[in-house]
């Protein structure tokens, strides 16, 4: 008799039913004549002031909206990883005409050496970067911007992957001069839409006041932000152990002993492993399955568990012991 095939059933991250009920309340209340939607903004504000400690914060309608807010007081060239970054890096510098170089990485990780010498070569403006290589492997960001502060080089996080983290060594206002995040789907705070960035210096805000203007975000999503970033910690923590306990059950797996959000396999044949995974993972609401090679991930033939998409509901044992048989069986 053949062997019974398992599937794995799961379910897409969503914003929380509080962050929906907030949002509603805010629809309701916009038509009202003295509803001022300033003080949503202010709220929201307020909170991402305490999850980075910047004083400064300004929440636009999206990550991307973000770094093109940072990148448009930038006068001069930036430095990105040449491999697990984010895609609006390039786009946004692009859009901007900025000079961007890239520095060479291992598999998404800067070598803080290598970025010492690289500044002292080159009179850079920025570094950006994300706090996990492709998610799926953290930077050293303390170390990092030690580097860049003594060469006056501003480094930028996209803490997209980190918001939460209760080390505080991602997405910490000591360790970058500038935070900035998405909290669009499937992000660690999860709205739906919009994005922000906080820094301590003033300048930049004022610089950028004209773009933070134009890119402001709807009071509904400040609405849900206010709420959704308290489950950070626990969405981040939550995701991070998932990740680990997959790490420790695979060998075959890149940045085995760091921490991330995602799991990266190598693969000789990706669509065909990614297939076979998704025939037997179902996801409602979404996806988890990349393909590599990619810029965003890691630029080797690869496939990608994007463990942050998933409700942290999910990531229980048994679901996650049941992922690592249905890996291990397909690969």
């Amino acid at each position: 008799m053949d062997q019974e095939i398992k599937k794995l059933y799961l379910k897409a991250k969503r914003p929380s039913k509080e962050s929906a009920e907030a949002m509603s309340r805010v629809a309701r209340d916009i038509t009202n004549l003295d509803y001022d939607p300033r003080r949503e903004t202010q709220t929201a504000e307020d909170s991402v002031k305490k999850l980075t400690q910047h004083q400064h914060v300004r929440v636009v309608n999206s990550g991307n909206s973000a770094i093109l807010s940072v990148m448009s007081t930038l006068k001069g060239p930036i430095l990105i990883p040449d491999q697990g970054g984010w895609s609006g890096f390039c786009k946004m510098g692009n859009f901007l005409g900025l000079k961007i170089h890239k520095i060479t990485t291992g598999l998404g990780l800067i070598d803080p050496e290598l970025l010492n010498q690289k500044l002292q070569k080159t009179s850079f403006k920025a570094l950006f970067l994300t706090s996990f290589a492709g998610y799926i492997a953290e930077q050293p960001v303390k170390e990092l911007y030690q580097i860049c502060e003594e060469n006056r080089v501003l480094l930028v996080e996209d803490a997209s992957g980190s918001l939460g983290d209760t080390t505080k060594k991602l997405a910490c206002g000591k360790h970058a001069h500038v935070i900035l995040a998405s909290t669009g789907s499937p992000k660690i705070v999860n709205v739906g839409s919009g994005g922000f960035f906080s820094t301590n210096n003033q300048d930049l805000v004022k610089e950028s006041k004209e773009i933070t203007k134009t890119l402001k975000p709807s009071p509904l999503t400040c609405a849900g932000l206010s709420v959704e970033i308290k489950n950070a910690s626990h969405s981040f923590s939550s995701t991070v152990e998932g990740c680990e306990f997959i790490k420790k059950e695979l060998e075959s797996v890149f940045h085995r002993k760091k921490r991330g959000v995602n799991i990266c396999l190598p693969s000789c044949n990706p669509k065909k492993v990614a297939y076979k995974l998704r025939n037997r993972i179902n996801v409602v609401g979404g996806g988890m399955i990349t393909i590599c090679p990619r810029y965003e991930r890691i630029e080797q033939k690869a496939v990608c568990l994007e463990i942050k998409n998933l409700d942290v509901e999910c990531l229980n044992r048994d679901n996650l012991e049941l992922l690592v048989q249905i890996v291990q069986e397909v690969i």
